[in-house]
């Protein structure tokens, strides 16, 4: 499978855990639902391995730890600034940064293209602001402080996609076991901290039989886009993947769309026509 494919393929896998999970995250909130999806998703991995194989190694087990401590910052970071608003602007901005990040550290490192892929990949930029874009009545600008996270948060997804494509050749899914396991202590650590607060009189969402397997089920997805993102990483470039993850989004609307009944905004259907047409030019380039 081209890589370009991949890269598009995984985008909507992602986009469809953050659909899950925002529903999980209705009955349990988000931070439980980020844990309960990084042990699922882990299960998932451990699974796989046997078929899958990969080498244990220092540097893939390093990488991939420190891949998941960036992943879980940005997560946190995402999640804050779009509380803050307007996501009409927040949410395209961080997509276009986690893009930009690390397509300049590919082009830097020597990723190259045929005339077309560099056309490709300006339109690609094109469709990640255009299907990230949120439309919102009345949206006022976003805080200073806003922008900071929604940039923070961009680069630091950028960054874990230039992590994971450190990790060695022959390492199979070794990079994202240990990168589970890091986000699974972390979350499951600041979920500790929320019971103990509870039980201070903090309070808060807590597990639902629903909620919890709508989250194991987002966590499935992220799991399974992860190793999506890693095989496009292993046979393509840097550049290619970074741009087409960056349309998560799609994922997302196309599936609120078909469930939710919500209705996809003309600029919205600019931008996966646009990014269906990158992905294309691609696959050739």
């Amino acid at each position: 499978m081209p890589a370009a494919l991949l890269g598009l393929v995984s985008a909507l896998v992602y986009g469809s855990a953050d659909f899950v999970g925002g529903v999980a995250s209705r009955r349990i909130g988000p931070v439980r639902t980020t844990a309960t999806g990084a042990v699922s998703g882990l299960v998932l991995l451990l699974i796989a391995l046997p078929f899958v194989g990969g080498v244990w190694s220092a540097s893939a087990v390093g990488w991939g730890a420190l891949s998941g401590a960036v992943g879980t910052v940005a997560v946190a970071l995402l999640y804050a600034c779009l509380a803050l608003g307007p996501m009409s602007i927040l949410s395209p901005l961080t997509a276009l940064v986690s893009a930009v990040v690390p397509l300049a550290w590919g082009l830097i490192g020597g990723d190259r293209f045929a005339p077309i892929g560099y056309v490709a990949l300006g339109l690609a930029l094109v469709a990640v602001v255009l299907v990230g874009f949120v439309p919102e009545r009345g949206a006022v600008r976003p805080s200073g402080r806003a922008l900071l996270m929604a940039v923070a948060a961009g680069a630091l997804i950028g960054v874990f996609l230039i992590l994971l494509d450190q990790t060695p050749a022959d390492s199979g899914l070794v990079p994202l076991i240990a990168n589970r396991t890091v986000n699974g202590a972390i979350m499951w650590t600041v979920v500790g901290i929320l019971v103990l607060r509870a039980r201070g009189g903090a309070g808060g969402a807590g597990f639902t039989r629903r909620g919890a397997a709508l989250a194991a089920g987002a966590g499935l997805l992220d799991a399974s886009a992860n190793v999506l993102i890693l095989l496009g990483l292993r046979i393509g470039e840097l550049s290619t993947m970074s741009v087409l993850v960056a349309l998560y989004p799609a994922g997302t609307i196309l599936l609120a769309a078909f469930v939710l009944r919500e209705r996809i905004a003309a600029v919205q259907w600019v931008g996966l026509v646009l990014a269906i047409t990158a992905a294309g030019m691609l696959s050739v380039a």
